[in-house]
């Protein structure tokens, strides 16, 4: 049963194109570190040093691995739908490159979506998860650098995805949408 305050309580969600007018207005700075999740203006706490080291280290072995059979994009926009642009640690995406300069990759052109987790995990794992659930994303990594672990969920479904769970071989983990790939994550932490 509601109260007569949560009756007079009516929440706005932005949207994508709210958020960037906030940020062409000076609205928002130009170096904020923050995304837009469920239509909200979320700030994402500052990274530390472990995740930077272990994003650059990641970029590294994509960048190698994958040839030009895949994109790799550090920390920037994913368009997940007209309330959501997160800005994933990483995103591998479909080429060609020269799509992706006239708009953010969408949940068809995302393979994988890597998020590394330091003094984020909560929000990563509790409301980015599901975002991209819904939004079709075939699978992400989340790179939990406080408890040491990676897990990898998979299978997407309208609320969340459907498998979850610690790679069977962090020496052997194969890549999604790259039949025949496989990465060895066993040194990342």
């Amino acid at each position: 049963m509601s109260t007569a305050a949560e009756d007079l309580i009516r929440h706005h969600r932005f949207t994508v194109e709210d958020y960037y007018r906030m940020a062409e207005d000076g609205i928002l700075a130009e170096d904020a570190r923050v995304e837009l999740i469920e239509g909200e203006v979320i700030e994402m706490p500052p990274i530390g040093a472990p995740h930077a080291s272990v994003v650059t280290d990641l970029q590294n072995l994509l960048i190698t691995s994958v040839g030009d059979r895949a994109i790799v994009r550090v920390q920037n926009p994913v368009h997940l739908g007209p309330h959501n642009e997160p800005q994933p640690d990483i995103a591998l995406v479909r080429p060609p490159a020269a799509q992706y300069r006239a708009r953010h990759p969408g949940p068809l052109d995302i393979l994988l979506l890597i998020e590394v987790a330091e003094s984020s995990l909560r929000l990563d794992r509790d409301l980015k998860l599901g975002v991209y659930a819904r939004s079709g994303v075939p699978e992400v990594w989340l790179v939990d650098l406080r408890g040491s672990g990676i897990l990898c969920y998979r299978s997407p479904g309208p609320a969340r995805y459907r498998e979850s769970g610690p790679p069977t071989d962090l020496g052997s983990v194969p890549v999604p949408g790259l039949p025949g790939l496989l990465l060895d994550l066993s040194a990342l932490l």
